[in-house]
């Protein structure tokens, strides 16, 4: 992703996020390519959140298999 210095000027926190998030931002000045910002990466910080989400489900049984679940889901209610 490329941005001029006029736009990381206008909306740096936004710019900062995408970059955050792993895309690599290129600061161009007159055209010319400046500064590449980059994730910061801390050995105690995770980097993928989306390892995270799938984390929790990760110790479940009854979730082996799928097409079981689902049809289990989609049962009418019993009264």
């Amino acid at each position: 992703m490329e941005v001029s210095a006029k736009e990381l000027r206008g909306k740096p926190g936004q710019i900062i996020e995408q970059a955050s998030r792993g895309t690599e931002v290129i600061v161009t000045m007159r055209g010319k390519k400046m500064a590449r910002l980059i994730a910061y990466k801390d050995s105690k910080v995770k980097a993928d959140i989306a390892d995270e989400i799938f984390g929790l489900w990760a110790s479940r049984n009854d979730l082996e298999s799928v097409e079981d679940y689902v049809l289990s889901l989609r049962q009418a209610r019993k009264l």
